[in-house]
């Protein structure tokens, strides 16, 4: 004789599409973001921080750095400095 509880008939298949909404959500996003938010020129400046941040660092600095990029810990290379694109 087994335990289990006897499937329950009375269950019905339930499920919402958020696409509508996702879409609401992502419209609201933009809007608040405002008319003169420019997506290029914020990529180009977090990239000049990027590069800004590893910049200048000392041998025992970039040795750490490169353990920690080939862990998986930080992402790619050290970038010389913020002026070389």
């Amino acid at each position: 004789m087994s335990d289990a509880p006897a499937p329950r008939s009375d269950l019905v298949d339930f499920s919402i599409d958020l696409t509508l909404e996702e879409t609401r959500r992502r419209a609201e996003v933009v809007a608040a973001l405002g008319p003169d938010w420019d997506p290029v020129a914020v990529l180009r400046e977090e990239q000049a921080a990027h590069a800004l941040l590893y910049a200048n660092l000392d041998e025992e600095q970039l040795r750490l750095h490169a353990q920690l990029v080939a862990a998986g810990v930080l992402p790619g290379e050290v970038r010389g400095d913020a002026s070389s694109d």
